[in-house]
């Protein structure tokens, strides 16, 4: 059973023309005194819908835009841009190894993220931001109070499919990232969100990867060729302390504006590395991700899943 949040509902008998938005609050009111206080606003809004003839159900098979979609759905399909593709991380919990990546994927009603996990994750191989992607199949389920697509045993996705257009896309500021000051952090965090200025930059590391799986290749393997990819650090200072920040290879393309084929030049010439490392001290940056205790160095560091350049004016409109 999935919940609507209540503006959602509100907006939904609205648009049926049935009722006035000052009628509707009086309404609600009334059916909850008429119910001697035992349900919500929620649930009163629920009965009116009922009582109106109002379906609050999407129809079956239907597309849903984002807006629509809610935590407790299944066998959702939607369609969207992806806004933001992050890098694939493998795990090892509990004696269970995996990897799992994700995506931000958005229409003109708003953005979600949709999660990958295991065999899944080689989906996404030929998935590049801008594309378009239809998501069939799929459940969605609440992470913190923000809803998030996993593809489940039957979902599927088609990468830009014929006929469908997304022309814009609404975007907003994440609400799953929390600010917070370098001294505050203790590990462990996840949604946390550092603006600080970047007082040292390190060389590029290279590496090769399966190129269908993402996978790591410390050694070759016969038939296959690798593709290349790279992480980045950086020490950011926020005043009340220094942190490293791990930029994996989405995320240092985003902080440099480069693309793959520009990092791959560096990867026998760190010498030519030299300006951009200089170019980037006294940056200002904000970013987005997990703290995780390092134990073989005992430090910390953000494993950075969004960065992006620090606003003057949205600084100053939060002071």
């Amino acid at each position: 059973m999935y919940k609507i949040p209540l503006a959602d509902l509100k907006e939904k008998i609205l648009a049926s023309g049935k009722i006035g938005a000052a009628d509707l609050e009086v309404k609600i009111k009334e059916k909850i005194n008429e119910l001697s206080g035992l349900v919500s606003e929620e649930g009163a809004a629920h009965i009116l819908a009922n009582e109106f003839g109002i379906s609050l159900a999407p129809p079956a098979a239907q597309k849903l835009k984002i807006k629509e979609i809610y935590a407790g759905m299944r066998n959702i399909s939607t369609v969207g841009k992806v806004v933001r593709k992050y890098d694939m991380v493998e795990f090892n919990k509990g004696g269970r190894s995996g990897k799992v990546c994700s995506l931000v994927l958005g229409d003109d009603s708003g953005t979600v993220r949709v999660v990958f996990w295991n065999d899944q994750v080689d989906q996404l191989q030929q998935v590049k931001e801008d594309d378009v992607l239809l998501v069939k199949e799929a459940y969605v389920r609440d992470n913190r109070g923000n809803k998030e697509v996993h593809l489940g045993q039957k979902g599927e996705i088609e990468i830009n499919p014929e006929g469908e257009v997304v022309e814009n896309v609404r975007t907003a500021t994440p609400t799953t990232f929390t600010r917070k000051k370098i001294s505050e952090l203790q590990g462990g965090e996840e949604g946390v969100e550092v603006m600080g200025t970047i007082v040292q930059v390190f060389d590029p590391r290279f590496f090769d990867v399966h190129p269908e799986t993402g996978r790591r290749l410390r050694d070759p393997e016969p038939g296959v060729v690798p593709a290349l990819s790279y992480v980045m650090n950086l020490v950011l200072d926020d005043g009340s302390g220094t942190i490293r920040t791990v930029f994996w290879k989405q995320q240092t393309n985003h902080l440099l504006s480069k693309t793959e084929e520009d990092l791959a030049s560096y990867k026998d010439d760190l010498a030519s590395f030299e300006d951009i490392k200089t170019d980037l001290l006294g940056e200002q940056v904000k970013v987005m991700g997990q703290v995780k205790k390092n134990d073989m160095f005992d430090r910390l560091e953000i494993s950075v899943r969004m960065v992006e350049k620090a606003s003057p004016e949205e600084e100053l409109a939060k002071l």
